[in-house]
């Protein structure tokens, strides 16, 4: 099932399920059918062990295309982000220049929500840069929250999963050792197009990733390459603090960045970005220049 937020006919935000294929997909809302405002809260909520059974019957309301998506959960408590997750994308930094060792905990950092936008919603590149990088990532989206959540339970905390392109502005992330303010400028987060429910993708199922800039394959990989699996992710973040329903952890980005290339190479105002992860969909954003 793809569960999802998008701005409804009046233009209010909402959420609601994916229903159809192709040409015919469309949208209904499961806000009021549900009593749930959000699907943060819905995934929490005890219901949403019975979502087959809430949208049986249900017909489209609006047609997937042309629809104004918002980030799959537009306000997270939470956007956990893991660093240097992928084993080939440890290799291609250290081939860069950079020297790094692997940790022996999962090196993590937070965004904020209003870093993201939507699926189909520009990227900003910020006027203060010129070196805004992709990463095409997989996320998971936390139901069940909790603290100090085992290994062994953590998969029971998964609520679904989608796809994120970690926008960053590479000088910003290197003015200090800490990287968040390379990672948290307005809008360079997307998020989307939609959550898959758990159910549909086996635990630790290898998935394959690929980001496109302008058509090009720039990034090709799978999350088996992972160093840290979601479980310990979560197991980890969950240690410092309490996860809730609808955050979000980020799970790392593969070889293949903008950054350790040579030449170096960045997205631009009038690029189209796409993050493509089997089982899931893919993740479109045209690149713009900050107003």
């Amino acid at each position: 099932m793809k569960l999802l937020s998008y701005l409804d006919a009046q233009g209010l935000p909402t959420w609601g399920v994916v229903l159809g294929e192709g040409a015919e997909a469309g949208v209904a809302s499961l806000a009021a059918r549900s009593g749930c405002a959000t699907l943060a809260e819905f995934v929490g909520s005890p219901q949403y062990t019975q979502r087959a059974a809430l949208v049986q019957g249900l017909s489209p309301e609006l047609p997937l295309a042309g629809l104004r998506f918002l980030p799959v959960i537009p306000q997270p408590e939470k956007i956990v982000c893991a660093v240097r997750n992928y084993m080939d994308h440890h290799q291609e930094v250290l081939a860069a220049g950079m020297q790094r060792e692997l940790s022996d905990f999962p090196p993590i950092f937070l965004r904020v929500w209003r870093s993201q936008t939507a699926h189909g919603a520009p990227i900003v590149c910020p006027q203060v840069s010129a070196s805004l990088d992709w990463e095409g990532e997989l996320a998971v989206v936390i139901g069940q929250g909790g603290r100090h959540i085992a290994e062994a339970e953590a998969w029971n905390h998964v609520a679904g999963y989608s796809i994120y392109n970690d926008g960053s502005v590479r000088e910003w992330q290197f003015h200090a050792k800490q990287i968040a303010s390379g990672k948290n400028f307005e809008s360079t987060g997307g998020f989307g197009p939609w959550m898959v429910t758990a159910d549909e993708i086996a635990p630790g199922r290898e998935l394959r990733l690929q980001t496109r800039l302008n058509g090009e394959v720039l990034q090709d990989s799978h999350t088996g390459h992972m160093i840290f699996s979601i479980p310990r992710l979560i197991a980890y973040a969950s240690t410092i603090f309490t996860l809730v329903p609808g955050d979000v952890i980020a799970t790392g980005t593969p070889a293949g960045v903008g950054w350790s290339r040579k030449p170096q190479r960045f997205m631009q105002p009038g690029d189209v970005c796409e993050v493509e992860i089997e089982g899931i969909g893919t993740l479109v954003n045209p690149i713009v220049a900050q107003g």
